[in-house]
This record gives structure tokens, C-alpha cells and sequence, in this order.
């Protein structure tokens, strides 16, 4: 298999390019008998597809999930769920310019030196298009969570130097889905999308951070010793186009703190086992604490810009490669619920694990 599967128990593979016929996949190990909701499942295909605000890519795609097995009378049948996506609004003359160039930053040299050839066309198997697949089997999975009680939250902390500087723990996230940057806190909010705005025009791109925090999330999830619940969960988010990096709990500070003050105190409080801090973000020996669970992701510029380049071709000749198309001047406030759905395939999967730890 070519890195095209996720997941052991709840396993998803995915199929299709940015502009053929259709994208896809199949869900394998979905518990029978869940009653699922589709809206929910549209509405996170929604909250990812392209043209949903003016700083989006204006690309039209309804996004449209057609389900083909695996499920009956609105219920799961515990065989593999199949379904498919559409592609309406392919423009693949947008691409011919970059036939036989290389855009820099993009998967284009790399697809070639491993494949032999690609498709140019949007980026074929690379682009963004296929984590609409992900965003489907993650919908489902979160309604497996659900019945456990396990809540995923993520929203954009951060664009460019903007950041969002409220803790977690005090963020209203009623307000997330509130504006188009997807950001809880409604002042710093204008200041992204007014950011994100000015970039567009300039024709350029910016960068930026996904967080995440989850609770409800029973202790015992993960496994040792290469399949650790952090370990699992950067490998997914680090599997999402444009991600350049992924820290849960402290993170990169914890190489500037002493354990003294890193060390989260057990306590003890309405007979549940607590800690007074989280510096561990949910997550110790690589198995969920029940405190919750919080990372970041960290979002590179879109690689195409609207301006031009200076690269190469395939024969290795210097070329210039031109600015055009439809594209996202900033990725992070679609990729908001592609983090959820890449947390919650893997909670969920360690959740089917973990019933066969212990008898």
C-alpha cells in the first residue's frame, strides 16, 4: 500500500484526484448499529468546502457525500462503508501553464521523482481535494465519540503574527463557526480576516495555527511503544497538506522549563484522579490521562501565490512560472475541521484498540 490507509480496527482509504471524475473512499470497521446523522456529516463537508467565504478559494464544489454500502435504514451495518464525492467544478486549463514546470513548494518535482509522471492538474493526488475524504470518515468517527462523550474542538489560534492569547479553558467555543476565520474570540478574529484580506490583494499567502482541545476522553487510549496516542496524532496532522509542524501539551516550552515546575501533580477530587496542571496535555507515556487533550498545528502559506516565479522545468531549464487560478490565501480557517476529523480517527481507533487491553 502506498500510505493511502489510516487507522487498524476504524480504517479509512481514500481514492481519487483533484480533477477526475471523483474522490472517495472506504471506511472499514464502523460498529453496527450506529445511527448516524447525515446533516452533521454534510455540515462538516461544508464548514471544509472551497467558496465558502471571500477568503477562500472560490472554486464551487457542493461537496456532496453519496454513500454506496456499509450502511442501511440510516444505521451502520458493521461492513465497509463505501462513498464517493463528486468533482463539479474542475478547471483544469488553469493548470496547463505548469505542464511541464515545477512550482515551488508544491509536489510537483517530488510526485515526478517518485512516480515518473503527475497530474498537473491541481495537483492531482496531492492537493488539498482529498482531505474532503477525511472530513466524511472523521464525521462518522466523531459520532462514534460522541456516544462516549469525547468532544473535539479545534479552531484557528493563529494567522500570521496574530495570535489568539486566551487559554483554552476560557474560550467560548459557541463562537468558533461565529466568523469566517473560525476563531473564537471575536475581536482577534476581525484582525485575521482583515490580515488575511490585505494579503490577498497584495497576491501573496500567509501561514498559520489550528488548536485543538478535547475532553471527555476516557484514560488508557494509546499504546506502546511506537504506537503512542501523541505519537498517532502528530503522524495524522502531519498528513494534512501545508502542516510544517505539530506540539501537544507545552510543547517546544518544555525544553525551557524544569521538571518542578513541568510536573503535573496527581490530586484527587470527587473520587475522579486529577492533576493540577496540564503540561502533559491529556496525553503520559504516550496513554490518555483523562485531563484534556490539547495540540497544535502549524500551517505553512499556501504554495501558489499570484505572482511570478522563478523555477525549472522538467528538463531542467530555468523558467518562470505564473500566478493564476483559484487558490486559499490562507488554508487555516477550511483546515479547522480537518484537524477534528484527523483527531477523531485516531481516538477512535485507539478506543476499539484499547477494549481488548484488559479482560
Amino acid at each position: 500500500m502506498r500510505g493511502n490507509s489510516i487507522g487498524q480496527l476504524f480504517k479509512l482509504h481514500t481514492f481519487g484526484e483533484s480533477h477526475g471524475a471523483a474522490i472517495g473512499g472506504i471506511i472499514d470497521g464502523v460498529p453496527a448499529g450506529l445511527q448516524l446523522d447525515m446533516e452533521a456529516i454534510q455540515v462538516d463537508l461544508d464548514r471544509r468546502k472551497p467558496g465558502q467565504s471571500k477568503i477562500t478559494t472560490q472554486r464551487k464544489e457542493s461537496d456532496q457525500v453519496q454513500f454506496l454500502s456499509g450502511i442501511f435504514e440510516g444505521k451502520t451495518t458493521g461492513t465497509p462503508i463505501g462513498f464517493m464525492i463528486p468533482n463539479e467544478d474542475q478547471k483544469s486549463k488553469d493548470y496547463s501553464h505548469v505542464k511541464d514546470v515545477y512550482r515551488p513548494s508544491h509536489a510537483d518535482y517530488t510526485y515526478d521523482q517518485k512516480f515518473g509522471d503527475r497530474d498537473y492538474r491541481g495537483g492531482g493526488r496531492s492537493s488539498a481535494r482529498e482531505t474532503a475524504c477525511r472530513v466524511v470518515a472523521g464525521a462518522i468517527a466523531k459520532q462514534v465519540l460522541k456516544k462516549e462523550g469525547v468532544v473535539i474542538r479545534a479552531y484557528v489560534s493563529q494567522v500570521e503574527d496574530i495570535q489568539l492569547t486566551i487559554p483554552a479553558e476560557q474560550l467560548d467555543f459557541s463562537k468558533t463557526e461565529s466568523n469566517i476565520v473560525r476563531c473564537p474570540d471575536l475581536d482577534t478574529a476581525t484582525k485575521m480576516i482583515e490580515r488575511i484580506e490585505a494579503v490577498r490583494k497584495e497576491g501573496d499567502t500567509v501561514g498559520g495555527v489550528v488548536s485543538a482541545f478535547i475532553t471527555g476522553v476516557p484514560s488508557g487510549l494509546g499504546e506502546p511503544v511506537f504506537d503512542k496516542l501523541h505519537a498517532d496524532l502528530g503522524k495524522s496532522m502531519l498528513s494534512i497538506n501545508a502542516v510544517k509542524g505539530f506540539e501537544y501539551g507545552s510543547g517546544f516550552n518544555a525544553a525551557s522549563m524544569r521538571g518542578s515546575a513541568h510536573n503535573d501533580i496527581f490530586e484527587k477530587e470527587n473520587n475522579q484522579v486529577t492533576t493540577r496542571t496540564n503540561f502533559s496535555g491529556g496525553i503520559q507515556g504516550g496513554i490518555s490521562n483523562g485531563s484534556p487533550i490539547h495540540f497544535r498545528v502549524a500551517f505553512k502559506p499556501v504554495a501558489t501565490i499570484m505572482k511570478n516565479q522563478s523555477t525549472i522545468d522538467k528538463d531542467g531549464n530555468q523558467a518562470e512560472v505564473q500566478g493564476k487560478g483559484r487558490h486559499d490565501p490562507c488554508v487555516v480557517p477550511r483546515a479547522v475541521v480537518i484537524v477534528e476529523a484527523m483527531a477523531a480517527l485516531v481516538l477512535v481507533d485507539h478506543l476499539l484498540r484499547n477494549k481488548t487491553s484488559k479482560i
